[in-house]
């Protein structure tokens, strides 16, 4: 699938940014401003398959996601960045694309929903039951933090979950939950953010295993998942001497 794609600033350095599940290119906004005011950076950023501008698909795979941003991207990056689901496609895909550095923001390594025994064939027997549950408590722990966005940061999220094909949501649950990141050195450089959050979608025993075997990890306390939407700042001055 052809993926909408822009491309802004004219810096030496090109960096590629993969989003998360509902969001779109367009909400990497605080972050893409920081890189192009630096001068530095020529910025690319996608609409996954489903999301934002891009067409909606009979199927989400996580493989599918791959391979569309294998064609989407310029191959040999500076770097890639990739948040949450952008994280689970980009792990999927780096191989491929060759940057020289990859960034994975909580990527979804590892989501810690039931898979096995009793618990697991109760929990997918009726996901859009338990799923939403487990949706709605999450949003209700967001609301606050969302209430700190700025006015542009709530409006580009409304403006991407307005575009997005909902119909993949338990899909890409599942792909995630069933098909965790395969526990081995990094294809090439890799470097895992993580905030108070990431236990959800990457839990520290694995985040620890990753690490003994070649791949860098940080950690941004005092933010939640959305970390480049809630402090971009500190965000962009984790990253930046990796991009």
């Amino acid at each position: 699938m052809q993926l909408n794609t822009t491309t802004t600033g004219r810096g030496a350095r090109h960096v590629g940014l993969v989003h998360g599940l509902g969001a779109d290119g367009g909400t990497w906004q605080p972050l893409v401003d920081r890189l192009i005011a630096s001068g530095e950076h020529t910025v690319t950023t996608i609409d996954l398959r489903g999301h934002g501008a891009s067409d909606r698909a009979s199927s989400y795979r996580l493989d599918e996601f791959a391979d569309d941003v294998v064609d989407a991207l310029p191959h040999g990056l500076d770097a890639v960045v990739g948040h949450s689901l952008g994280g689970s496609v980009l792990v999927r895909a780096v191989g491929r694309l060759q940057p020289a550095r990859a960034v994975y923001l909580d990527p979804g390594f590892g989501l810690t929903l039931p898979t096995t025994g009793i618990a697991g064939r109760l929990f997918w027997a009726v996901p859009l039951v338990t799923m939403g549950v487990a949706g709605a408590l999450q949003a209700r722990r967001g609301a606050r933090t969302r209430a700190g966005y700025t006015a542009e940061i709530r409006a580009s999220l409304d403006r991407a979950n307005g575009l997005f094909d909902r119909r993949m949501a338990v899909g890409v649950f599942r792909d995630v939950a069933f098909h965790p990141v395969v526990v081995a050195p990094p294809e090439v450089p890799s470097t895992i953010v993580l905030s108070d959050d990431s236990p959800s979608v990457l839990p520290d025993a694995l985040a620890t295993r990753l690490e003994s075997v070649g791949w860098e990890v940080r950690r941004l306390p005092g933010v939640h998942h959305d970390m480049h939407l809630e402090a971009p700042d500190r965000t962009y001055e984790t990253v930046r001497d990796l991009l």
